[in-house]
């Protein structure tokens, strides 16, 4: 009871014609009906109303909108031919431990011409030979049964449809950024850059070994030079011998 009146507060408090999604899991129904579920929910796409005793779709609302209906865990035996009436542009229909027993009564679903997964686990009706091949063969419009096509490959998860148009959306937006054109010009700018720095340094190399060139070369005149005042200062050595020797020469020469 608890459960019931804090879903009725919610349906009241919220502006029904907002609402997109609605889960009512585990509400109990009164009568074939949730008190403040109407067809105000003009927007509505998502409902789930599993395990809320309903035993009938009688007093269904119109829902011209909704896409998905999870319905699992009631006790529906028939009348599913109000589904194409209320809800005529369903793609996912979950009517999974209910009731259902026959094809007969699957087969008012025909006119969901938009139906694409149905859902009938443990329901009576799997029990039957041939189920699969025959619920394929009187509703041709689906293409999955039970999570599974005909071909026994598994139903898309639909997180991995949303996670796929987050990334469709993600790539509009790097196209929307700017062509890549753009992104390689001012990566070859980048480019054309750092070579202009190479260039820059081995400018400033150089210059620098330049530089040292001529130090050597300072360097080199002055050992010059020096070499120059060693030989000056052995030549006026030796004349001064030679001066000194003459005059002992000449005293030699006088004795002789």
């Amino acid at each position: 009871m608890e459960m019931k009146k804090r879903i009725i507060l919610e349906l009241r408090n919220r502006a029904p014609e907002k609402v997109t999604e609605l889960v009512l899991d585990n509400c109990r129904s009164s009568n074939g009906e949730i008190e403040g579920l109407s067809d105000s929910f003009k927007e509505l796409k998502f409902l789930s109303m599993a395990n809320v005793e309903l035993t009938s779709l009688a007093k269904l609302p119109t829902l011209s909108k909704l896409r998905k209906l999870e319905l699992s865990d009631n006790v529906i035996s028939g009348g599913l031919e109000v589904l194409a009436e209320r809800c005529p542009n369903l793609t996912y229909l979950n009517l999974s431990g209910n009731k259902i027993k026959d094809l007969g009564t699957v087969e008012a679903l025909q006119n969901l011409k938009n139906l694409k997964s149905l859902d009938l686990f443990n329901c009576e009706i799997t029990n039957l030979e041939d189920y699969r091949d025959s619920i394929f063969e009187l509703l041709q419009q689906i293409t999955y049964l039970d999570g599974f096509d005909q071909e026994d490959n598994e139903a898309p998860d639909s997180e991995d449809d949303d996670d796929e148009g987050d990334e469709d959306d993600e790539d509009e937006d790097e196209d929307e950024a700017g062509p890549p054109g753009e992104y390689e010009e001012e990566d070859d700018e980048d480019d054309g850059g750092s070579d202009l720095g190479e260039g820059e340094e081995e400018e400033e190399v150089g210059l620098s070994y330049l530089m040292k060139e001529e130090i050597q070369d300072e360097d080199d005149d002055d050992d010059y030079v020096e070499e120059g005042g060693d030989e000056e200062e052995e030549a006026e050595g030796v004349r001064g011998e030679k001066r000194k020797r003459e005059p002992e020469d000449e005293g030699e020469e006088e004795e002789d």
